[in-house]
């Protein structure tokens, strides 16, 4: 718990702030009482002797008595070891009530450090009946530990000083509310496996923005939970491409509610084929039978959509239209044939037009020639291309001329006028 946390904190310094903080807010809260069990702050460690018996309640339970936790706090170090599984045997025996709601807040930056196991105690207090809830907060902890926490509780991670005061507020909102939420993005199949989306929760009544957060499974592979107000009733914005809607959510008090959201999503992805160096070209998204742009795509960056069928405008001149089919988890990929490029010179400015000539013979714009420049470049797709102008300062229609030139893969077609 010394380790430096902030440029100018300690984790226990960090740890000290905020739990008063924490304690300070609770204060006046009905039908709640709190103690303080500290562990490792009495005995020194050395490098022959750890104290596997340095745990203490240092303020029992009582009605008020949030100053003398606060006031206790400030005077805790970390000196010793870290006796979890004693510590929580012994706190189970810190509350004065059994048929209270009595839980147990564990905060901890290392895992068990002498003989216990805090399964074995986990275990052996429920097969006694006492009804415990254990939270376990870990501080900048290896994550490979995690799974040594499992049998004891409920167990988050905090890996900077901001994560902690998150995590500590939202397990303080767990333990006094009693009702939670987990959202479920379903896939294809229904399971809840689609995350990593932004969700806005609305006041159905008012229209106001009450909650955001980043869609998130945790270490189980489940969907995380979440302390929402039960009195009021949601509209949840689900941000995925495009948007999900879910109208007029209701909350049930003291229970653990689950809102269940259809979002199977796939990828398209859309890029050239044979580029000789990476052409920038972007592409305009719709839903099929819809002309409103849901997205502009850069190519080669796989982009996650709801599964169903989508066009694409690829902005290649001239212009490539695409219908995919995205698929659950699977990756549609859009190929391009990759671009050459027609460049010019004049001796005179011009008037004058690009036309493509597409398979069944017909001609199609492509694009204007600039009438103030006398030299220029295209990137053009491949194909068969026609140049139709005039000189400018010769105001005849007879001296329209024209001239064709093919463009080709990665190459450049130039035309000397």
């Amino acid at each position: 718990m010394n380790a430096k946390w902030t440029n100018d904190q300690t984790r226990i310094q960090a740890a000290k702030e905020l739990l008063a903080q924490a304690v300070n807010n609770l204060e006046g809260t009905p039908n709640l009482e709190i103690a303080l069990r500290v562990y490792g702050h009495q005995s020194p460690i050395t490098a022959t002797y750890q104290d596997c018996n340095d745990t203490k309640l240092e303020v029992p339970f009582g009605p008020d008595n949030f100053l003398k936790v606060k006031y206790r706090i400030k005077s805790i170090e970390a000196k010793g070891t870290t006796p979890i599984a004693r510590s929580l045997e012994a706190a189970a025996a810190d509350f004065p009530d059994s048929t209270s709601r009595n839980v147990i807040i564990l905060i901890t930056d290392g895992i068990e450090a002498c003989d216990n196991d805090p399964c074995v105690i986990a275990k052996k207090l429920k097969d006694k009946g006492v009804k415990v809830t254990p939270f376990v907060i870990g501080l900048g902890m290896d994550l490979s530990y995690l799974n040594k926490f499992n049998c004891i509780g409920t167990y988050s991670e905090a890996e900077t000083k901001d994560a902690f005061e998150n995590v500590l507020n939202n397990v303080i909102s767990k333990v006094l509310t009693n009702t939670t939420v987990q959202i479920n993005l379903n896939d294809i199949n229904k399971n809840p496996k689609e995350t990593d989306v932004t969700m806005f929760l609305y006041d159905e009544k008012t229209k106001e923005l009450k909650y955001t957060f980043t869609h998130t499974l945790n270490r189980f592979g489940n969907p995380d939970t979440l302390i929402l107000n039960p009195d009021l009733k949601y509209d949840l914005i689900v941000n995925t491409v495009p948007k999900v809607e879910k109208l007029g959510i209701s909350i049930q008090r003291n229970i653990h509610n689950t809102i269940i959201v259809d979002a199977p999503q796939g990828y398209i992805d859309v890029r050239f084929l044979n580029a000789a160096k990476p052409f920038q070209i972007e592409s305009r998204v719709m839903q099929d039978g819809s002309s409103t742009t849901l997205n502009v795509q850069h190519m080669n960056v796989s982009s996650k959509y709801l599964v169903g069928k989508y066009k694409l405008e690829v902005l290649t001149l001239p212009r490539s239209y695409v219908t995919v089919d995205v698929k659950q988890s699977t990756v549609s990929y859009v190929d391009i044939e990759a671009p050459g490029y027609f460049s010019y010179k004049l001796s005179n400015l011009i008037a004058g037009q690009i036309f493509i000539k597409r398979e069944n013979g017909a001609l199609e714009w492509v694009c204007d020639i600039d009438p103030n420049a006398k030299s220029g470049q295209w990137q053009l797709q491949p194909g068969s291309y026609l140049l139709v102008c005039r000189q400018k300062n010769i105001k005849s229609t007879l001296n329209t001329i024209q001239r064709e030139f093919r463009i080709t893969s990665n190459k450049t077609s130039s035309i000397n006028l």
